[in-house]
This record gives C-alpha cells, sequence and structure tokens, in this order.
C-alpha cells in the first residue's frame, strides 16, 4: 500500500485529504506544519508527500528545500506535490523551480488529485522497479 505524508496546517483540509485518499487506498500520515512534515518524512519512508505552502514554523517552500538537501546526502526521490490558494500560471512555475514535482491549487478537484498522485506514482515505480501496492 503506497504512503502519502499530507502536509498542512488546515485541520479541516489534512482530514478531507486523509479521508479521500483512504478511501482509494492509500495509507495517510498528517503533518500539521513543515517543520513537523520534515521530521515525519526523515523518519519513515513516504511514496509521495502532499506539501501545503502556506504554513507556519516551517513553509512548503522550506520544507521541500530542506527534503531534497537530505535527498542528496542520503539517495533517493519522494515526488512532493504542492498544495496551494495561489493558482497563477506563475505560482505554478515558483512551485516547480523550487524542486516541487508538480502542484494542485485549491480548492481541491479531487479527480485531477487522483490524476497527478497517480502520475508521480506510476513515474516513480518505473525508475525505482518497484511495483508495490
Amino acid at each position: 500500500m503506497k504512503r502519502i505524508l499530507v502536509v498542512d496546517d488546515d485541520a479541516v483540509i489534512s482530514r478531507i485529504f486523509s479521508v479521500m485518499l483512504q478511501r482509494v487506498g492509500y495509507q495517510v500520515d498528517l503533518a500539521e506544519n513543515g517543520l513537523k512534515g520534515v521530521e515525519m518524512w526523515g523518519k519513515e519512508n513516504y511514496d509521495l508527500v502532499l506539501m501545503d505552502i502556506q504554513m507556519p514554523y516551517m513553509n512548503g517552500f522550506e520544507a521541500t528545500r530542506v527534503i531534497r538537501e537530505k535527498e542528496a546526502t542520503r539517495g533517493g526521490h519522494t515526488p512532493i506535490i504542492a498544495v496551494t490558494a495561489h493558482a497563477l500560471s506563475e505560482d505554478r512555475e515558483q512551485c516547480l523551480a523550487k524542486g516541487m514535482d508538480a502542484y494542485i491549487s485549491k480548492p481541491v478537484d479531487f479527480k485531477k488529485c487522483f490524476e497527478t498522485i497517480g502520475r508521480l506514482l506510476d513515474i516513480q515505480d518505473r525508475v525505482t522497479g518497484d511495483g508495490k501496492q
């Protein structure tokens, strides 16, 4: 079963993500800010991270930077999807430039969200040769 880490300071949004992702077969863990998300990512093996951009303590850009730096040392690559209320094309480009693999805007279109998650996990499986479900 694929594990997804949802990093979002909004408890309602996190819970909605959790319920929706579990319904389609993912195991979900929740982190309430970027600092906690980086800590959890460092202790567990996640297949994908959904990362809010605007959070207290450590925002999504900072958390992604720390994760990417740690990956450079230990190896591997965890797909990170930016989740943000900012929906302009330059916001998308900024997320990708900061090391995120994809971008979804709020309010979340769960059909598009699931398609993006599926696409990134499929790419990751092909890169690692890992077909685990």
